[in-house]
């Protein structure tokens, strides 16, 4: 007989967002309902049909003290994000000396990598105010760059990989180190997600008319689109029976993933949500769980008209007759959409609400649609008790992710 898998649990925090340079500031303002998006200013946004988004603070968008001067030279934004993001998980997760650096992997999503870095350069080249492209903003240009830097400033010499599945990127690298856990790759796994604001994803999406001219809405009767966002998540997971041995708190449980592909259209999910159901599905079952035994998911919910609908489908298809009690809201309103990092934000937020018992409202909802018949807990957050959640993400090319997450 097959030895049964280990419980898999989170034992370290991290973030930086629009909302917060820390997991204690980012739990208040979901808490609070505030809203993180407002004006571009990392890069011109003149000309672009919209003009928001929901930036990083520059506070929280310095490399942290202590990093060497030649990776400090070299990193992006983005890296950025994901070194202040993985400092606070872990040292919340209490890892210094406790962990062989050979048994420790690090697994990270992401879509634009230096981007941004990336652009200014081509543009002063454009301009003449540069001659020749600094070696810095092309090593720091791969999608991979990050874990990179991470493996570097924090010595983690484990498996490591970087995933790149569009908005669905940091969910999948989260399923990914929960196999290995389960498989026994690494003892430990420093695993989420990030990203940066760029020109390249703000002029797509602009000329795709999929962004909000206002901070968005997600399941409003009036949505009209997206905002983009940015920053970083990071998770330490571990199994339970390696936690114990070491004494360190558990946030959460990370029960199970599924994924899926829609296989049906480069930007539009299918008409009928079948590949987002199939997810669900299939994390349901790996975590053991029936449809009425979760209380609470973190959607997609983008704002955009189709999505939304089209999620709403979905869960109706999955959930059946439970989807009625079911609490379903959208932190997107509130940090925007963060592509490559954001299934890795909405975790943290799931694991936050189950830890600490609320409800994160979906920011801006001010006339629920009815045909997204939940509850969709708008503008304020509210306590419950929570036992198993879901959290949804779906990107372009129709990949879908569901990662079941339960109280400790």
């Amino acid at each position: 007989m097959a030895p049964s898998a280990p419980q898999v649990v989170v034992t370290g925090l991290g973030t930086v967002n629009a909302l917060a340079g820390s997991v204690s500031e980012f739990v208040a303002a979901l808490r609070a309902g505030t809203c993180g998006i407002g004006p571009v200013t990392v890069f011109d946004s003149t000309g672009y049909r919209s003009r928001i988004a929901a930036e990083v603070r520059p506070a929280d968008a310095d490399a942290p003290a202590g990093v060497a001067s030649a990776l400090r030279r070299r990193l992006s934004r983005s890296d950025v994000f994901a070194l202040r993001a993985t400092a606070e998980a872990l040292a919340d997760a209490g890892l210094a000396g406790a962990v062989p650096r050979e048994r420790i992997g690090l697994a990270i999503g992401g879509t634009t990598g230096g981007m941004l870095r990336g652009e200014e350069s081509l543009r002063e080249r454009i301009q003449g105010t540069r001659d020749q492209y600094p070696s810095a903003s092309v090593l720091g240009a791969p999608i991979s760059a990050s874990a990179d830097v991470l493996a570097d400033a924090f010595d983690l010499a484990g498996p490591r990989l970087s995933l790149s599945t569009a908005c669905s990127s940091s969910a999948n690298a989260l399923g990914a180190a929960l196999d290995w856990i389960s498989l026994g790759r690494a003892d430990v796994v420093v695993t989420g997600g990030t990203e940066s604001l760029c020109r390249m994803t703000f002029a797509g999406f602009n000329a795709l008319h999929a962004l909000s001219l206002a901070p968005c809405r997600p399941f409003d009767r009036e949505r009209s689109g997206l905002s983009l966002g940015e920053g970083a998540a990071i998770l330490v997971v571990e199994s339970a029976e390696h936690a114990a041995r070491r004494g360190a708190r558990v946030h959460a449980e990370l029960l199970s993933y599924g994924n899926s592909a829609d296989a049906h259209h480069l930007t539009a999910p299918h008409p009928e949500g079948t590949g987002a159901a199939l997810a669900m599905r299939r994390a349901l079952a790996r975590a053991g769980l029936a449809p009425e035994d979760i209380d609470y998911i973190n959607a997609h919910g983008t704002g955009t008209p189709l999505n939304d609908t089209v999620e709403a489908m979905a869960i109706t298809a999955v959930f059946g007759e439970a989807a009625a009690r079911l609490a379903v809201s959208s932190t997107k309103g509130a940090v925007g959409h963060t592509l490559g990092a954001a299934g890795a934000i909405e975790a943290l937020a799931t694991i936050l609400a189950l830890r600490d018992g609320f409800l994160p409202p979906t920011v801006n909802l001010t006339d629920p649609d009815p045909t997204c018949a939940f509850d969709l807990v708008p503008r304020d957050s509210r306590s419950a008790t929570l036992r198993y959640a879901l959290s949804n993400s779906y990107g372009f090319g129709g990949n879908n992710t569901s990662v079941v997450l339960g109280r400790a």
